[in-house]
């Protein structure tokens, strides 16, 4: 492990990486965002991690998404990163949650979650979750209709800048009817949302313990930059929350 994470320990130092590899952190959602958070949190060396995605490589996914390929259209998402994570580490234990979230989430032993969901519904109830089990997390504020991954920033729920914009002020609204204004770490960007053409469909899907759950998917425009770094942005986050904390 020590000439795999030489030049991470030049930095940060032998106890840090050590807190590293006893860490665990779940990575709710593997496209542009949670991808590249998970990739990093592997290869900063993090000992466990869960992934959870239900959803299958589209060719829609290949502009952003870094498991993303011609070759790789139609596999399952942590399954590749099963691969991916382990070509990285081969010693990175890893718990794959090929599902949908729900509620009924074990975050037994969680040291850490990183909320990468775009579904609004399954946003909230994972953000306030976390909290009711005292797990940190950290959620991105939503990368699509964005190109300038200058303009995103690390901040406090209650200190975002721009309340406005669709995705958070409905995001906002739903936690503060649960009492909920502040103690989410969050990435969001202070670049106005763009897109050519509001398009949505209705995505039908079946959870591994066979329930249907229907919604509304507004299709959001993408850029290979922001979800990337957005990503990137939220694993540093937390690699340096665990390390840094006594």
């Amino acid at each position: 492990m020590c000439e795999k994470f030489a030049r991470n320990i030049l930095y940060w130092g032998d106890k840090a990486q050590n807190k590293l590899l006893s860490s665990h952190v779940v990575v709710f959602g593997l496209g542009g965002v949670g991808g590249y958070c998970a990739e990093a949190l592997a290869r900063s060396g993090l000992g466990k991690l869960t992934l959870v995605d239900f959803d299958r490589v589209s060719k829609t996914n290949i502009n952003r998404q870094i498991i993303a390929l011609n070759s790789t259209v139609g596999n399952f998402k942590t399954e590749l990163f099963a691969a991916r994570l382990k070509d990285i580490n081969p010693d990175i234990k890893l718990n794959l949650v090929n599902d949908f979230y729900q509620e009924i989430f074990d975050f037994e032993g969680i040291d850490y979650a990183a909320d990468a969901i775009d579904t609004m519904r399954s946003k909230i109830n994972l953000l306030v979750n976390c909290l009711k089990n005292n797990i940190p997390v950290i959620s991105s504020m939503g990368a699509g209709n964005r190109m300038n991954p200058e303009m995103l920033y690390i901040s406090d729920i209650s200190e975002i800048h721009d309340k406005k914009a669709p995705f958070v002020s409905n995001i906002l609204y739903q936690l503060k009817k649960q009492g909920i204004t502040s103690g989410i770490t969050v990435v969001a960007s202070d670049e106005k949302p763009f897109v050519q053409e509001k398009i949505s469909e209705i995505e039908n899907i079946i959870t591994g313990s066979g329930e249907e759950i229907q919604y509304n998917k507004v299709i959001p425009s993408s850029t290979p930059f922001v979800a990337s770094c957005a990503g990137i942005f939220m694993a540093s986050r937390i690699v340096s929350d665990l390390i840094n904390r006594e």
